[in-house]
């Protein structure tokens, strides 16, 4: 079910607004919507924006390159426990802008879990043709020999072969 709700806009606003749905393809009833919809979420989950992306208008952590799915799926691997999340993005992130994807999560979840699903169903050859700049690498670990003399290892290291 949908309301009809009828808002004045100064002339310029409905142009821009008119020539946006058109670049869009999209009426500018559904392009209302959207942005209606998307400013309601914006203010109701601090830490939550969204973005253009090919797959369309995506759910994004402020301030960071990641959605709220992947920031959903990062927590799921660590069992739940955002303290370890906390942990996992080294500091960078804090507790709340973590539990803002979950928050995000519990009130959408149909939405962030078919993009967990995407996201799992991804492979080498589906990104390639998103990102045509995408190139396999290979790497190769290898115990660090260093002579007794030289004093001690600092762990493995790493031969990078493209």
């Amino acid at each position: 079910m949908s309301q009809l709700i009828s808002a004045r806009l100064p002339d310029a606003t409905a142009e821009r607004i008119r020539q946006h749905a058109r670049r869009k393809q999209r009426t500018v009833n559904e392009m209302l919507s959207v942005a209606v919809e998307e400013w309601l979420r914006q203010n109701e989950f601090a830490h939550v924006e969204f973005r253009d992306t090919p797959e369309g208008r995506i759910a994004y952590m402020k301030g960071s390159r990641l959605s709220v799915a992947w920031v959903v799926k990062i927590v799921r691997g660590l069992d739940g426990d955002v303290e370890r999340a906390v942990t996992y993005f080294g500091g960078h992130r804090q507790r709340d802008w973590i539990q803002a994807a979950l928050h995000y999560h519990e009130a959408f979840p149909d939405e962030i879990d078919a993009q967990i699903t995407d996201i799992e169903a991804s492979s080498y050859e589906t990104l390639k043709r998103r990102l045509p700049q995408l190139e396999r690498l290979e790497v190769r670990t290898a115990a660090l020999e260093v002579p007794e003399a030289a004093g001690p290892t600092l762990g493995p290291a790493a031969d990078i072969e493209a």
